[in-house]
Order: structure tokens, then sequence, then C-alpha cells
């Protein structure tokens, strides 16, 4: 049933996906900041409490109703499945923004590539040039690649039904929500979802950058993994994007112009500036890696059956 669900789901999602507002993700996002303004006073105990209360109930719910279904009808539980992976899952989620900023890049617009990647990363773009808005398009769409994909996929495929799915992602945007903004009161409150996150992430990021060395320069991706990654001030970050742009042949990081001032950022990948084909070149990358998830996915379900 998994390999059935991941098929159908990316079929479904090619051909209909969902819009960058999921209404899903912003009911969510709206309950997650209703249990923080209730809960964070600055401590991390509190933070505790909040992530078990924001996590817990959905993903054991998730659970029960797949099992309950599973019993029901097989038929049922694919499609909760497939459901449920459609809310989470894809491509198509942010290749819409990636593809306007490698549109406008090819058409020499840098103000319309500047207005799509502000709009994509909810950050002024205004100073920079192409160079940079290609660099900061990939690094976003090689995370996004990560998240909505791999790190779905993988704890589908580990935890029955599509509750371990459900634990990635609230843990995502625990993460993005309570450990990643907010002022000096979040820092301690945010504190375990940052590390929960980091522990879920820990083997799908590695898995990740293992599959990219594959699909694209084996050697320079493995050595930029090894001898960058730690660079960057988000490890498990550094290691996909470090993988990636040395699969790539292509640097990542580095300074950017932001805010009237020069930003710099440990150096990621070797070889060449970033650019239209090496943008074109990451969407191949993360196709390629996909297909060799479906196919490990498709062997092992053989290989079930068959004992």
């Amino acid at each position: 049933m998994t390999l059935i669900s991941l098929v159908i789901v990316f079929l479904i999602e090619q051909a209909r996906p969902l819009p960058s507002t999921n209404p899903v993700r912003l009911a969510l996002d709206g309950y997650f900041d209703n249990l923080a303004s209730q809960f964070n006073a600055g401590e991390r105990s509190q933070g505790i409490v909040a992530w078990v209360l924001a996590a817990v109930p959905l993903v054991i719910g998730v659970l029960l109703v797949y099992y309950l279904l599973d019993m029901a009808s097989s038929l049922l539980a694919l499609a909760f499945n497939v459901g449920a992976l459609y809310l989470m899952m894809g491509f198509r989620q942010f290749s819409g923004n990636f593809n306007g900023i490698m549109d406008a890049l090819r058409n020499d617009d840098i103000d319309a590539a500047r207005e799509r990647l502000a709009s994509w990363r909810n950050r002024p773009a205004d100073e920079l040039e192409s160079v940079e808005i290609a660099k900061l398009a990939m690094e976003e769409g090689l995370i996004a690649a990560h998240r909505h994909v791999f790190g779905v996929m993988f704890w589908f495929a580990v935890i029955p039904g599509p509750a371990g799915a459900v634990l990635y992602w609230i843990a995502a945007i625990l993460n993005d929500n309570w450990g990643q903004r907010g002022g000096e009161e979040s820092i301690d409150f945010g504190g375990f979802s940052r590390q929960a996150f980091r522990v879920l992430d820990w083997i799908p990021s590695r898995l990740t950058a293992i599959t990219f060395a594959i699909v694209g320069d084996f050697e320079d991706a493995i050595y930029c993994w090894r001898n960058q990654s730690n660079s960057w001030g988000n490890f498990e970050q550094g290691v996909v994007l470090s993988a990636g742009a040395g699969a790539l042949g292509v640097r990542l990081g580095e300074a950017v112009h932001e805010n009237g001032t020069v930003i710099f950022r440990p150096e990621l990948g070797l070889g060449e500036q970033a650019d239209v084909t090496h943008m074109a070149g990451g969407i191949g990358l993360v196709w390629r890696s996909a297909l060799i998830w479906i196919s490990l996915i498709a062997l092992i379900t053989v290989v079930t059956w068959i004992d």
C-alpha cells in the first residue's frame, strides 16, 4: 500500500497541485499560534508541553483512523493515505515560485525574479543580483524538495499509515513557527521544537544527501558534505545543501546583499556560480532522486510480497 499510495499522490499532484496557501496548513498555523499564545511565557518546559499537545493528539488520531478504515476496507485505508499525503507532499507546492524565478531570469527580468523570490522567502530581495537570486532560489528549492518530498516519504514508509508523515510534517511546521521565528521570548520556548525536528530529520536529511550524490557528481557531493555541512548554521540543512551543491557542481551559500549590507555566509559546493542552467539542473537532480526512492520502495515491496 505504501508504494501504491506514493505513486497515486505523485500523479495527482502533477495534475492538480495544491496552492501555496494550503487551507489545512493555514488552519494548523492558526491552531499552533493559538497554542503558543496560551503557553509561551519564555520557558523551555512550556514549549515541550505545547509541542506534545500540538503533535501527539493529531498523530494518534490519524493512526487510529487509518487502522479503523483498514479494518473496514483496504480501499478506504488507501484513500486515506492518498488524501493525507496529498496535503503534505509534492514538488508542485514549491516549484511554481522556483519555475517563475527561473523563467524571469531567462528573460532577463530581474525585477520579476526579485519579486517572486521575496514572496517565496518572505524577505526583501530588492538588492539581489541575478547570481544571488539563482543561488537563493536553489537553496530554497533543495530544502523544500527535501522537506516536502523525501522527509515525508521516509516517515510515511517507516510508520504505518500516514501517521509518520504527519508527525514529520507537524514537527517541521512547529520548528518553523516556534523554533525559527519569534523574538527573544521564543528562544527557550522553541528549543524543544528545534530539537524534535532535528531528531526526526537526522536520517532523512542524510538519505537525501546520499541520493543527491548517487544521481549527481558523487565524489564532489561527498566531499562537500564532509567538509562544508558543519559550517552551515542549520546542520541538517547544511547536509542537504552541501551535498546538493556538490552533486550539481555549483557554489551556494557565500555573500548576499540584503538590508543595505552584505551578509557573509559559509561557502557550499564547488565549481561555478549559480545561474539558470544550474537551476534547471536542480530540478533534474530532485526528479532523479525521487525515482531512486520510488524504485527502492518498489524493490522492498516486491521482496516483502515474495516472502
